[in-house]
């Protein structure tokens, strides 16, 4: 399975100067969150394949949700016997609709708990902001959350795409790393990963 991940800033190569047919490699397109609804809505329609999103922390300016897109926010999302787990939002540094303190985020967690164990675990864990001490930063603004290192110790996903560190802040920014058996991506912009199913 083809996938096309974004985050944070549209992609010039998928929107700017699109050609008829640039997208009809992708099985699924993830969104990471900070993008602008007609932006997601432009590459559901042009994909033909569908496009599943978390919020990001300024997503809270929209003043509705993307057409034609499934929402995964605190919820688990299957496609194709792909399951992904769906927590947007960022570390709270301002009081914000999608800023989450290190214990509220573990609330969401926990309230997942189940869905997860109903669906024997995931493939996918889909967030806007990284874990902590995993691409993140020791800024406020772009601290990661400790429980998405619990949720990738326990399960074992396949994937961890998350957005929210952009990749211009600072050269030295990996796109791809790996924590255990999970292949880390940071789809600031865009990243196209594979899936084996």
């Amino acid at each position: 399975m083809k996938i096309l991940t974004v985050s944070d800033e549209p992609s010039d190569r998928f929107y700017r100067y699109y050609r008829p047919g640039k997208l009809d490699e992708f099985d699924l397109i993830l969104s990471c969150g900070d993008l602008h609804p007609e932006y997601l809505e432009f590459l559901v329609t042009m994909a033909r394949c569908p496009l599943i999103y978390v919020h990001g922390n300024h997503d809270e300016i929209y003043s509705r949700e993307p057409e034609g897109c499934i929402c995964a926010d605190d919820a688990i999302v299957e496609f194709e016997g792909v399951r992904i787990l769906g927590l947007g939002g960022s570390y709270r540094y301002r009081n914000g609709k999608y800023m989450y303190s290190e214990r509220q985020m573990r609330r969401r967690v926990n309230r997942l708990i189940f869905p997860i164990a109903r669906h024997g675990g995931f493939d996918i864990l889909l967030t806007h902001a990284p874990a902590k001490g995993l691409n993140d930063f020791d800024t406020l603004t772009h601290r990661g959350f400790s429980v998405f290192n619990n949720l990738l110790n326990r399960y074992e996903p396949q994937y961890f795409i998350h957005g929210h560190i952009h990749r211009n802040y600072n050269v030295g920014i990996p796109q791809k790393t790996v924590h255990g058996k999970t292949t880390v991506i940071n789809a600031f912009e865009y990243c196209i990963i594979e899936l084996d199913r």
